[in-house]
């Protein structure tokens, strides 16, 4: 029985660590102008291409307002935008027009949709990290 306990322990461990996910770095936004700069990082750490991934940026000021607010699709999307394969990285750089102050950005996935159609649970699979950490 122990040794059953002691396997069982080492693979549920083990499918923890392994967990898949697209892993994004968000970088310290940019103003110029009437406009705001965020480059998000991200790397593919599932077993098949990511297909297409949107996400939405929010901009919020220092009483928690959305001053500002931007959805792209940051991998593919479209016939022009490659797929993003196992273990590869990109880079893309949101654009949101403000005219106001803002303290804050927020980054959130709403769509991911791996090879063959499959969607995943953004919640879950999403990793987003601050690149000040």
């Amino acid at each position: 029985m122990k040794k059953f306990l002691t396997l069982t322990i080492v693979l549920i461990s083990s499918l923890s660590v392994a967990h898949a996910n697209l892993v994004v770095r968000v970088g310290e936004p940019k103003t110029t102008g009437g406009k705001a700069v965020t480059k998000l990082e991200m790397k593919n750490t599932f077993k098949a291409n990511i297909e297409s991934a949107r996400a939405v940026v929010f901009l919020i000021d220092d009483h928690g307002k959305v001053v500002g607010q931007t959805t792209r699709w940051v991998i593919g999307g479209t016939k022009d935008k490659p797929a993003l394969a196992p273990d590869a990285k990109t880079t893309f750089n949101f654009v949101v027009p403000t005219d106001k102050p803002f303290t804050k950005t927020k980054v959130s996935f709403n769509r991911v949709i791996l090879e063959g159609g499959k969607t995943v649970d953004v919640n879950k699979d999403v990793t987003i990290e601050d690149a000040k950490k």
